[in-house]
């Protein structure tokens, strides 16, 4: 079975620098036609916060792409995929401005040694923050060879990995899916728009 992808690839136009960047959160995986080139899909007009105390996977890789909006708009992202993911401490929290005034959405899940898992996940992202150790990791790749299901454009730049270990993870993005996602202990709360993950 496959998958629709969030984000669509960036061919030439962005490039990576070396330093990796991966992942999380409520998320996605995989590609089309013949698996080489992701599908588009518009995003809201907001980004939001995901961080998680350590996050742990297998079959990690990592290329530039675009995260259209419903304005018309594209937003260049990183596209990180994670065939498996245990997230500990996981929360993801976003803010809208609304005619009552800012309202936010608070999710915490995978906490008290139970960590929430994701398999084929994928993320559009703008910033990253952690301690990371990836495994086997190869840097500078073509993305339509990259390790995972889901691929970039023929001749950009991309990294990829066996595994990927990130403590103390803080991601801004724009998109992030998964084909399963389990939150163990989840809390969804409502917020005034002053609390994020960070």
């Amino acid at each position: 079975m496959k998958f629709r992808s969030l984000t669509r690839s960036h061919t030439g136009r962005v490039v990576l620098a070396a330093v990796p960047v991966a992942v999380v959160s409520s998320l996605l995986m995989a590609g089309v036609a013949n698996g080489a080139v992701p599908v588009s899909f518009e995003v809201s007009g907001s980004q939001f916060q995901i961080s998680a105390s350590q996050l742990d996977g297998t079959g990690f890789s990592q290329y530039a792409g675009v995260a259209p909006d419903t304005a018309g708009k594209d937003h260049q992202v990183a596209i990180a995929n994670i065939k498996s993911a245990t997230l500990s401490d996981l929360c993801q929290s976003v803010v809208t401005d609304t005619p009552m005034g800012k309202v936010g959405l608070l999710i915490t899940a995978g906490g008290g040694g139970s960590p929430a898992s994701a398999s084929d996940l994928q993320i559009g992202m703008t910033d990253l923050k952690g301690d990371s150790t990836f495994g086997n990791i190869r840097i500078g790749v073509d993305a339509s060879t990259v390790n995972t299901a889901a691929k970039g454009g023929v001749g950009d730049f991309a990294q990829d990995a066996d595994t990927v270990k990130i403590a103390n993870l803080q991601q801004t993005a724009w998109s992030t899916q998964a084909s399963v996602f389990t939150l163990t202990g989840m809390h969804v709360q409502l917020t005034d728009g002053s609390k994020g993950c960070f």
